[in-house]
């Protein structure tokens, strides 16, 4: 009876251990539809958080997010554009969202508590943001033709 008893203390024990680990934990979600689009990354730390969505076709999207809860966010719709967030430090937030053709943007983020948005519509749009040191808020909107 002793025996049962532990065990099952164990047991709620490790449940109460597993049941947290998630809110250390880095999380992904991936939402793909149209064809040949490609996401991917690497997470170091814990508490990052990536979101892409992508429609249409030969999409790309890359995250890399070093620290703690970092936030990058991509989404486009359309084809052939390529979307990277580099995130190194706490508390960093980058989105992308890209509409229409051939867009590429890419941004880095090398400190703590920095925002940095976008937005492209049209057809060949480029953008490159860089942030370095702490606070630094970025916003762009392209319209290409």
């Amino acid at each position: 009876m002793i025996r049962t008893s532990f065990i099952a203390t164990a047991l709620v024990a490790l449940a109460g251990f597993a049941a947290t680990a998630p809110a250390m934990a880095n999380d992904v979600r991936i939402e793909q539809y149209g064809w040949s689009n490609s996401a991917g990354g690497a997470q170091e730390g814990f508490g990052n958080r990536i979101r892409t969505y992508q429609n249409g076709g030969y999409n790309r999207i890359v995250g890399h997010q070093y620290g703690r809860h970092n936030l990058s966010a991509v989404g486009q719709e359309g084809n052939g554009n390529y979307g990277e967030t580099y995130q190194n430090g706490d508390r960093n937030v980058a989105g992308i969202g890209q509409f229409g053709s051939n867009h590429t943007t890419i941004l880095t983020q090398d400190g703590n508590g920095n925002i940095a948005a976008g937005v492209q519509v049209g057809h060949g749009c480029s953008a490159n943001v860089s942030q370095g040191g702490s606070g630094n808020v970025a916003a762009f909107v392209q319209a290409c033709p």
